[in-house]
């Protein structure tokens, strides 16, 4: 029997890397509290059968969006590429292409309106696929701050300078976890006709094993060090090494944000490096208590992956004003802006959160 499990138990468990937030605060306001512009490294060609749109939301999801894209542009959803996707209740910039072979661009200003911005229209040679984007960069408004100012800047310059547990944040389970309720189904033997929901499903599954097994690393301290035969992961690569044991060099990479440990993102065993015999023993004893989920995913076909544990916080600057905290930062692709906020501030959202 696959159970959906309780989101929000399993939230509030997860342990903190530096003992809890010092502060308290709310957030997303308004979307422009909430800013996202993705990094994808991308220069259009300027030429190519795919029109390439850097595109601002504001309240708009990224499925929405292209849909609006392939209306007006008369072509199927699957013509539309983007690399990943972005917040609701946020005010967002971001890439897509459209496949339009032989065709002019349409009219991208009918686009136009109180959710949608185009700011920029070129010409590509290929499709944008899911993840080719380098990452994204956040400036978020904390409003009603409340805690000692002295103690959150000093957890501010723990995270600049040691990074945060690579959690997936409540996003990826949809509101009132309706993805993780969509993967239990689809386990448990449903056909989810929707290609997409059907992708977030199993994405959901894998987000909520990743954290429990980074939850175990976490509560043991372990989560930015090295266990014998850990599988590593190059910073800002997908590059994987396994160690028999931490040394000089790799203590040194470890500190210099180099390298990360990894955990498991289940499926069935494929290319990826397992991690040796006794870690091996040790994550599977983790996800233990949710097998029929490890199972159920290795039934689907989905490839076992690995993913880094912990998430650097680059270029991460602050300013404090009044009752109101201002944060900048970048983080690779993948990585999640509430789970940076959860060490520094415990923050309230709107009802309606997460998108």
């Amino acid at each position: 029997m696959v159970k959906t499990p309780d989101l929000t138990e399993s939230t509030a468990t997860q342990p903190f890397a530096f003992g809890g937030p010092p502060a308290r605060g709310a957030i997303r306001v308004t979307p422009e509290d909430f800013v996202v512009d993705e990094v994808t490294g991308i220069i259009p060609t300027g030429a190519g059968e795919h029109a390439w749109l850097r595109i601002r939301k504001r309240e708009a999801n990224t499925q929405w969006v292209a849909q609006r894209l392939a209306v007006l542009a008369g072509v199927r959803a699957v013509a539309i590429g983007y690399a990943g996707l972005k917040d609701r209740r946020a005010l967002t910039s971001q890439v897509f292409t459209v496949h339009l072979p032989g065709r002019p661009d349409p009219d991208w200003s009918a686009l136009g309106g109180p959710e949608i911005e185009v700011l920029e229209v070129a010409r590509h040679h290929r499709k944008l696929q899911r993840g080719a984007l380098r990452g994204n960069r956040f400036r978020l408004r904390v409003r009603g701050l409340d805690g000692d100012r002295a103690v959150l800047a000093r957890r501010l310059e723990q995270l600049r300078e040691s990074g945060v547990p690579n959690y997936f944040g409540p996003q990826r389970f949809g509101r009132d976890g309706a993805n993780l309720a969509a993967a239990a189904e689809l386990l448990q033997g449903k056909v989810l006709a929707d290609r997409f929901q059907r992708g977030m499903a199993i994405s959901a599954a894998r987000a909520f094993l990743f954290n429990a097994a980074l939850a175990q690393r976490v509560a043991a301290a372990s989560w930015d060090g090295a266990l014998p035969g850990d599988i590593m992961q190059l910073d800002g690569r997908r590059a994987l090494f396994r160690i028999e044991a931490a040394d000089a060099e790799i203590e040194a990479r470890l500190r210099a944000l180099a390298i990360h440990p990894t955990g498991p993102l289940p499926g069935r065993p494929g290319r990826v490096l397992e991690p040796g015999p006794a870690l091996r023993q040790l994550e599977q004893a983790w996800l233990a208590p949710h097998a029929a989920w490890v199972a159920g995913l290795a039934r689907l076909g989905v490839e076992a992956e690995r993913r880094a544990l912990r998430l650097p916080v680059r270029d991460l600057c602050w300013a404090v004003t009044g009752d109101a905290l201002e944060l900048a930062f970048e983080l690779p692709a993948g990585g999640f802006a509430t789970t940076v906020l959860r060490e520094c501030v415990a923050v309230s959202a709107p009802a309606d959160e997460p998108a």
